[in-house]
């Protein structure tokens, strides 16, 4: 059974990925949806037309792996599509503010993107792909985001090496560097005005 697997679904552009992708792929029979919040998750796998699993992870810890990759090796999936789409962003000066809020977009942005990657990838065949929600804040660092921006960078440097390795089996490997969006992302980041003037690319 074709399967897309989706981090972050429940919400923002992992929730937009969601609702559009069985008109682009109609043959992808399964979603496998992660998420913290399984209420969302559920809510979100009622507006799909095709099975769903939820997956209430939280993807900065180690034992979320262990459980997915459990989940991997008994059912077996043709896995089609990964969407590494989890991720989290906090403003403030590195030394300022809380620790938890700086090492939490680290565990997630970094050790939870390459953590699903890895578990996910003997699953993977060719025709497969594996599509990172970077950001625009990859390409430079920023002020008050400067970890959240070295987090992005990761993940299009990552996508870059990860696209080498697996050409050779027909797996493709893309980055997404969208602007900001007017998302459930930036309400927990705290800040809607950083950005001033720059567009905002808002899901559709």
């Amino acid at each position: 059974m074709k399967t897309a697997i989706i981090t972050g679904a429940s919400a923002g552009l992992g929730r937009e990925f969601l609702r559009h992708l069985p008109m682009l792929f109609p043959d992808i029979e399964e979603y496998w949806l992660v998420s913290r919040s399984k209420d969302k998750l559920t809510e979100a796998a009622r507006e799909v037309p095709r099975q769903c699993r939820i997956f209430p992870l939280d993807l900065t810890l180690d034992e979320s792996y262990e459980k997915f990759a459990a989940e991997l090796e008994r059912l077996k999936p043709e896995v089609w599509m990964l969407i590494n789409n989890s991720g989290c962003g906090f403003l403030g000066n590195v030394g300022e503010g809380e620790l938890k809020k700086q090492t939490q977009m680290v565990d997630l942005n970094l050790k939870g993107l390459t953590a699903m990657t890895h578990v996910t990838l003997p699953y993977m065949h060719k025709g497969g792909c594996v599509i990172n929600v970077s950001s625009i804040a990859s390409f430079c660092p920023n002020p008050r985001m400067t970890v959240y921006s070295a987090s992005k960078a990761y993940v299009s440097a990552f996508t870059g090496g990860l696209a080498d390795e697996l050409r050779p089996k027909g797996i493709t490997v893309t980055a997404v560097c969208p602007g900001p969006m007017k998302t459930e992302f930036f309400d927990a980041a705290g800040d809607h005005d950083l950005f001033g003037n720059i567009p905002w690319c808002n899901p559709v």
